[in-house]
């Protein structure tokens, strides 16, 4: 294959990844994001290719999949990967911007999924105010606004917080 093939069928094989999770098939969505990352790993080092970069592409989409079919431990370990590509970057173009933001919003889903209920309050919150302020056009986003504000009332309920409100501690009162 010339390098040039191997880039097209990566970027179709994440595509893919894209549109089968829109549509819910989410075994289908984690195969094709393996096999976008399998098929880019088998460009030669040389090739200017951002393979970091696609990488990311490819684990935010494999945690989106991993996530709803209730792999946390994977979906985590997913999300974490790409969100180390995405929160080192900042600002990103239109279509990365969608990729961060589901990340966020999976990993709130893996934490949530595996009981660390403080945690996931935070990153569901993150997802949300993520998905307030994104202007352009996503997928979905109405619903996974709907999704994040069920989520935070659930665990705003189950969370206890480590101090009620107005708590001061007794050596406060001397000072």
């Amino acid at each position: 294959m010339k390098p040039l093939r191997e880039v097209a069928e990566s970027y179709m094989a994440l595509a893919d990844a894209q549109r089968q999770l829109r549509e819910g098939a989410y075994e289908e969505a984690a195969a094709s994001c393996r096999k976008a990352m399998e098929v880019s790993r088998t460009m030669p080092p040389e090739e200017a290719f951002d393979h970091i970069g696609f990488d990311a592409f490819c684990h935010a989409g494999l945690a989106e999949a991993q996530g709803r079919l209730g792999l946390f431990e994977a979906s985590l370990n997913a999300a974490d990967l790409a969100l180390r590509y995405f929160n080192r970057r900042g600002e990103l173009n239109q279509d990365e911007g969608k990729l961060w933001i589901m990340a966020v919003f999976s990993r709130a889903m893996a934490l949530d999924g595996l009981g660390r209920g403080s945690d996931a309050l935070a990153e569901y919150r993150k997802a949300s105010e993520m998905l307030a302020e994104r202007k352009g056009e996503m997928p979905g986003r109405e619903q996974l606004l709907v999704e994040a504000a069920k989520c935070i009332a659930v665990l705003e309920r189950s969370v206890k917080p480590g101090k009620p409100s107005g708590y001061k501690a007794w050596w406060e009162f001397w000072s």
